[in-house]
């Protein structure tokens, strides 16, 4: 690997004490806070900024009246300074389970739709071959949990690519999609209707919604836009996918989500699919990993393993 002589010189200076003060500087956006804890006295951390900003040649925080805050290079130093911490930890507790007879451990994350026929199969497989593993399993959104991968607290996802600056930072790899369905519960007083239109629905009923930054979410105003209709104004927006599915259940809210999360409710007719034709389709997910870091042994079996499950799922466009 060709090391720039600037990149040597940072290697030379810079020391995982550094990073953790920008961490701590743009937690606290203090000097005096950031010398408490980090128990050093108040000008040592003035030095150590300095330090860190003469490395790197250029100001990182700006000084204020009544303390710092980090601009836009100090942001992004910050995030990096980050994800190292968190990297770091997990490869600290790594090796001890493995020092200790453990397999190491690996943290996942996964949109709901992906996870019933694909990420819990592979997951349950990867439990098979390897009793010893810790596995961590965490559901989220996709911009969640870009944000975890984002941050070193995860090492995997199987989530969807949300925007052009993704592309940078990860690799993705797409897998399969979901069809996007408009229910109720089955005592609602439209699930009985053989006929509906987007636009009732829209004008007259509240919703059950995903935040606006996510995938399923966009779909839908995106559908609505084109259709020259309004956004539903009565709405509980909510980021848990199993409230959601309570909540569809106490409230004559009309929910909006993949038929592979749904699957169960609508087998067991809990909730009720309402004929309404949704043509928006979404971006595929798949799996992203962070750009440029070398994969473990553990998360190259589970992305083999993900690979085998995802060839029984169709793969919409």
């Amino acid at each position: 690997m060709n090391v720039s002589q600037h990149t040597n010189s940072l290697f030379r200076r810079l020391r995982y004490k550094h990073l953790l003060m920008l961490v701590t500087l743009g937690s606290s956006q203090n000097v005096h806070r950031a010398a408490e804890t980090l128990s050093m006295s108040q000008p040592a951390t003035t030095r150590m900024l300095q330090e860190i900003e003469e490395a790197f040649g250029c100001e990182l925080f700006e000084r204020l009246n009544r303390g710092i805050r980090p601009n836009a290079l100090g942001l992004d130093l910050i995030r990096f300074a980050q994800t190292a911490l968190n990297q770091l930890d997990r490869c600290a507790e790594g090796i001890a389970e493995k020092s200790q007879g453990g397999h190491g451990s690996l943290a996942i994350g996964t949109i709901m739709g992906a996870a019933p026929n694909l990420v819990i199969q592979s997951v349950a497989e990867m439990k098979r071959r390897f009793p010893k593993l810790r596995i961590k399993l965490m559901g989220d959104t996709s911009d969640q949990l870009i944000e975890l991968l984002d941050k070193g607290l995860i090492d995997l996802a199987v989530a969807r690519r949300n925007l052009d600056s993704d592309r940078s930072r990860f690799d993705f790899e797409p897998l399969g999609n979901e069809r996007l369905i408009i229910t109720v519960h089955h005592a609602h007083p439209l699930a009985r209707r053989e006929s509906l239109d987007l636009e009732e629905l829209v004008t007259n009923w509240p919703w059950i919604l995903q935040p606006q930054t996510s995938p399923a979410r966009l779909a839908l105003e995106q559908s609505l836009e084109r259709m020259s209709l309004p956004s539903p104004s009565d709405v509980i927006e909510c980021s848990s996918v199993f409230a959601m599915l309570q909540l569809v259940q106490m409230t004559d809210g009309i929910l909006f989500l993949s038929d592979t999360v749904l699957k169960d409710y609508l087998r067991t007719g809990l909730v009720v699919a309402l004929p309404v034709e949704f043509s928006e389709k979404m971006t595929p997910y798949g799996i992203l990993t962070r750009r440029n870091t070398p994969p473990s042994q553990e998360m190259e079996q589970l992305v083999m393993l993900l690979r085998e499950q995802s060839k029984s799922i169709p793969l919409t466009h």
